[in-house]
């Protein structure tokens, strides 16, 4: 029983590290405004609301500000559930301005078993994250 736990555990921290991969690739691409490989870690739902990549780095620009231009930034708590299929990973923000957020993001496995991003929840925090 032991030797299954220790494979769980290592499963699980080798689909956050690649869910958390995912995030960071993702703030590079906006850093240097490649809206092409941005747009290619939404997840399909994403894709469907927003179907060409010009629409979907809008829509970032407008209310992700802090994603799309952050000073530092950490990542702080994570989760898996359902097998590895959804990774909840939290990520600590200094955006512009120098104010601190807090995003939540959902990452989805999908069938190819590589991870895209399902949604991002954004909060203004009161003190510093960082």
């Amino acid at each position: 029983m032991l030797w299954a736990t220790s494979s769980f555990a290592i499963d699980e921290d080798t689909n956050l590290a690649t869910a958390r991969g995912v995030v960071e690739q993702q703030i590079t691409a906006f850093l240097n405004d490649d809206i092409d490989t941005a747009y290619s870690y939404a997840s399909p739902g994403i894709k469907n609301m927003y179907p060409e990549p010009q629409r979907f780095i809008d829509m970032v620009k407008r209310n992700y500000q802090p994603v799309y231009r952050p000073g530092n930034y950490a990542f702080g708590r994570s989760h898996s559930a359902t097998g590895g299929k959804t990774i909840a990973l939290e990520l600590l923000i200094t955006g512009p301005e120098g104010k601190d957020w807090r995003a939540i993001y959902i990452l989805n496995r999908q069938d190819d078993g590589d991870y895209h991003i399902s949604s991002v929840r954004l909060m203004k925090l009161k003190s510093p994250a960082i």
